[in-house]
């Protein structure tokens, strides 16, 4: 096996992120069914995952002090599909959670959309217009808790009115966050999806609408915690446009994107102490 790289980039682990994350991907060793044997450790691979969803490079030109891109593509979408990404995000915003004092499941939430044009590697059949935002591309509708970490993300083509992604957003999420009650959406929500998810999914929803006289930008009850979080997303590069031929690669970087987020947060607990109680007890 190769000796291990050096980390030299903005975007690579610290060893305090590396032990919060590895303890969630498969081992590695050994053969992978019908493959040759894992030669790449499996730091190297985050860490170029990393690099590229920070920086938005393609994935030809990842430096070369990384394993191959094919390799690190490969373990990008394998984790993607069978889970171990979901696994990963989850386990970390429950980490955080636990360390800022709160519950590990979230009772409430905001939900909130945003276009992003695409590159020519989208294809047009899930790509759409958004004619309110002039955006040629996709939409990611995505739902946070109170603090901002992402809960559901699901990408659709920019033309999906909010409303109508919200159903299957809004089910996504009473099925996997079962305690969540109250959701916060502003007036793109408004209508009969407010109905159907009390009746459906006993989710009450509050329109939190702009103000009367507002201008620009203001910072609105709730709404802004979520708009905080896309703003989040968005510091790493290759969230800004969507350069994904699959729907669920964007949503990946979406996700690849918070846990940069939540490990380097984690970190910093980690020297205050705050993190280890929560390892303790977990």
């Amino acid at each position: 096996m190769p000796t291990a790289r050096p980390r030299r980039y903005p975007s690579d682990t610290s060893d305090t992120e590396w032990q919060l994350i590895a303890a969630y991907l498969p081992a590695g060793g050994g053969r992978e069914r019908g493959g040759r044997p894992v030669t790449y450790p499996r730091r190297d691979i985050v860490d170029a995952t990393r690099y590229l969803d920070h920086n938005s490079c393609v994935w030809r030109a990842l430096p070369v002090d990384f394993p191959p891109w094919r390799t690190v593509y490969h373990y990008f979408r394998t984790w993607t599909r069978n889970g171990t990404l979901t696994r990963l995000h989850a386990g970390l915003r429950e980490h955080v959670r636990l360390a800022e004092g709160r519950n590990a499941e979230p009772t409430a939430a905001i939900v909130d959309s945003q276009s992003v044009r695409a590159a020519e590697t989208v294809v047009k059949t899930s790509r759409g217009y958004d004619a309110g935002k002039n955006v040629n591309g996709r939409k990611r509708h995505i739902v946070v808790d109170t603090t901002g970490l992402l809960l559901i993300i699901m990408v659709t083509g920019a033309g999906v009115q909010d409303r109508d992604a919200a159903r299957a957003l809004l089910w996504a999420l009473g099925t996997c966050f079962t305690r969540v009650t109250k959701i916060w959406a502003d007036g793109g929500y408004a209508g009969q999806l407010v109905t159907w998810a009390a009746a459906v999914l006993g989710l009450a929803v509050e329109i939190v609408r702009k103000l009367a006289d507002q201008v620009g930008f203001k910072v609105l009850h709730r709404r802004w915690v979520v708009e905080r979080s896309l703003s989040w997303i968005n510091r790493c590069r290759r969230t800004v446009r969507d350069y994904e031929c699959h729907p669920e690669h964007h949503a990946a970087m979406v996700q690849w994107a918070m846990v940069i987020i939540m490990t380097r947060r984690l970190a910093r607990y980690h020297k205050t102490g705050r993190l280890q109680a929560v390892l303790n007890t977990s």
